[in-house]
């Protein structure tokens, strides 16, 4: 199978960068938005002024308003926030020609039914093949065409190594993997990790804290992965330990700056206050904790983020939670 339309669900900062990415692979692309002024300013600017500003726009992307603009699409990109994935893919299906795979762009756990975005898109898109992309990505760096890498995972060897073919380029390198749970089990939960560690920052708690919340944060999300269906060994990759060092380390993660917002000293509504993006860990968070305890994972970080975005500890009261457990063996 060759490809040669791709259609992007979803104009944010990350959809946009991938369109980028698929334009200078060579291909047509599509990216649907829902809002009237990113569709004009990406098709008569050429920039993506309301969640990607100051960046050229590759002329071979084209800004759609709704859905059945990605009619004539032979591959789909899927970016929506998380929570409304259901939602943006039960308006695609009917547009959605047979046999025309799905790529899962986004990160988190759905509120609710406490699925992974692979079920979700299964629920909604039946019958459809579904692969993800996930791992350690700043938008802005890979639409700049500075070099990135991630996992694309896909249960089809042959469908899973056509894609990746098909959006590969020099600066953008995505590797196949088999495993799709372990792949978007570890974008999700370390979205809320990254939260943890921008707490730690705001609180002037230091670098070896960091470290600590890190490699912590990453035997949680490990645990998690597993139980959930995933391998350890994916987890320890791109998509699980890459994107966690990533996201736990800058403060151009939109996770990690309200992270360093609540540290501060700020409330939860001050933190999110102006942002244009949305910072998928504070929906996940209730999410993975509830997931977590459905699965008899221990996620203590994951539940103190939990407390604390829920209002039901303060910032130094769940430190000191974190502190005060029990000594036992690391492994």
């Amino acid at each position: 199978m060759t490809f040669q339309h791709v259609g992007v669900v979803g104009a944010g900062a990350w959809g946009t960068a991938l369109a980028q990415v698929a334009a200078r692979a060579g291909l047509k692309v599509s990216i649907q938005a829902r809002e009237p002024e990113v569709v004009e300013a990406i098709n008569t600017r050429r920039e993506n002024s309301v969640f990607l500003p100051g960046i050229a726009i590759e002329p071979s992307v084209t800004a759609v308003a709704d859905m059945a603009g990605l009619a004539d699409c032979d591959l789909i990109l899927a970016v929506p926030p998380a929570q409304h994935l259901r939602s943006a893919m039960a308006a695609l299906k009917p547009h959605l020609k047979p046999g025309v795979p799905v790529v899962l762009c986004s990160k988190g756990v759905e509120q609710g039914s406490l699925k992974l975005m692979t079920e979700v898109a299964a629920e909604a898109l039946p019958g459809v093949a579904i692969a993800v992309l996930s791992g350690p990505s700043f938008a802005a760096e890979v639409a700049k065409g500075l070099p990135a890498a991630a996992t694309l995972a896909c249960e089809d060897e042959t469908l899973g190594k056509q894609i990746v073919e098909a959006i590969a380029i020099p600066t953008f390198r995505p590797y196949w993997a088999a495993d799709v749970i372990g792949a978007e089990a570890g974008g999700a939960v370390k979205n809320v990790l990254a939260i943890a560690c921008g707490i730690s920052e705001g609180k002037g708690l230091g670098r070896n804290a960091h470290a600590a919340l890190i490699t912590r944060g990453f035997a949680e999300l490990t645990r998690l992965a597993v139980a959930a269906g995933g391998k350890a060994e994916t987890v320890a990759g791109l998509c699980g330990l890459g994107d966690l060092v990533l996201t736990c380390s800058s403060s151009q993660s939109r996770n990690m700056s309200v992270g360093l917002a609540l540290g501060g000293g700020q409330t939860l509504e001050q933190a999110l206050a102006g942002k244009v993006s949305v910072a998928e860990g504070v929906a996940s968070a209730p999410a993975v904790r509830a997931l977590a305890r459905k699965l008899g994972v221990e996620t203590p970080i994951c539940e103190a983020v939990a407390a604390i975005l829920a209002g039901e500890v303060d910032v130094d009261s769940a430190i000191l939670g974190l502190l005060s457990r029990p000594l036992k063996a690391e492994a």
